[in-house]
């Protein structure tokens, strides 16, 4: 079966290729066109399986209205959730979320996060413990149905790689001991002031994650068989609308407010 989903997730990479190269002369020729992407998608296809996850996947980003190439992951995924609903949440409902069913103190921490991707960190780590559901970042995309890949009893799904655990694909049910201590750790950072002068990785992003996680052992999968980025779309198509974008070129020392 992993030869299977090994072979699909060389084929995503090929078909990726196609698209980028399609979107290039397709951007220039329409530079105003952007597609739009549902805050609401039901099941497609009916399956009474329970599990532990609940079926709903969540993606966020700083716009819904986006360039072709993410769109295309957008669609993609839908393929590989046919029977699971999507949920899209913008930046503003990030917040009043938060706002709504968290702490005060934690709704405070979220509030001094000026980058969206921190804030996006913080907030797929409280809405899986909130409701539950699998968490792909917007260039992100499952290599095989996610009701294939998440068992019935599995109570969270951690992304691995060679040598550490990554945050852009988690899935979780509600209430996870993990995840609580995982926005534990992001407050307190938060609350620090970033004493470590991190950059987004390390104050909300994958090293939060790995330093919680530490030498336990969690349930985990490889990325290449789970989800992987960048097939259908690049830095360039993610930030269309908003060049240098990307948390990479932001100082740390403007992380917070």
């Amino acid at each position: 079966m992993n030869l299977l989903i090994i072979f699909n997730n060389r084929l995503c990479k090929f078909l990726g290729i196609f698209v980028k190269a399609l979107s290039y002369p397709f951007h220039w020729l329409f530079p105003k066109k952007r597609f739009s992407i549902p805050s609401l998608s039901p099941a497609i296809l009916k399956n009474n399986k329970e599990k532990l996850i609940p079926k709903i996947v969540w993606q966020t980003n700083f716009t819904n209205k986006v360039s072709l190439p993410v769109y295309t992951n957008y669609l993609y995924n839908r393929l590989m959730s046919l029977d699971w609903e999507y949920r899209y949440v913008s930046t503003e409902e990030r917040l009043e979320f938060i706002q709504k069913y968290g702490t005060q103190r934690q709704a405070l921490a979220f509030s001094r996060l000026t980058v969206g991707a921190a804030q996006a960190d913080f907030w797929r780590v409280f809405v899986l413990n909130q409701l539950g559901g699998v968490y792909m970042d917007i260039d992100g995309h499952a290599v095989w149905p996610l009701s294939n890949i998440i068992k019935k009893d599995d109570q969270q799904l951690i992304l691995s790689r060679k040598h550490d655990y990554t945050n852009y694909f988690i899935a979780s049910a509600p209430n996870n001991p993990l995840l609580i201590a995982v926005l534990e750790k992001m407050v307190n950072n938060i609350e620090n002031n970033n004493a470590n002068n991190e950059s987004v990785y390390g104050l909300t992003g994958p090293g939060v994650l790995n330093e919680v996680i530490g030498n336990k052992i969690v349930n985990s999968r490889n990325y290449k068989t789970t989800c992987i980025q960048g097939s259908f779309t690049n830095e360039h198509f993610q930030y269309l609308d908003k060049p240098r974008g990307k948390w990479t070129y932001v100082n740390s020392n403007d992380l917070l407010k």
